[in-house]
């Protein structure tokens, strides 16, 4: 995907997972997007070429959750 697609659709992605993460964790939207910006997970969102932007907000989800508990960012292997 070039960049400018890319930049595009990622704000609309991590506002779907912002919005579970504030949702799901009784958390205000701003702590939502704090915990988020926090993570490995959104390092690894941030870049293209991961393809860890293509899961499903379900599955980045549980990606943040598993991070959150175990402190180490583990992504699936398809």
């Amino acid at each position: 995907m070039d960049k400018s697609k890319f930049d595009a659709i990622f704000p609309i992605i991590t506002s779907h997972l912002a919005d579970m993460i504030a949702k799901e964790n009784n958390l205000s939207e701003e702590d939502a997007i704090t915990e988020l910006y926090n993570t490995g997970l959104y390092a690894a969102m941030e870049e293209e070429e991961t393809k860890v932007w293509q899961y499903s907000t379900e599955k980045l989800y549980d990606i943040f959750l598993n991070e959150r508990k175990s402190g180490k960012l583990e992504l699936p292997e398809y």
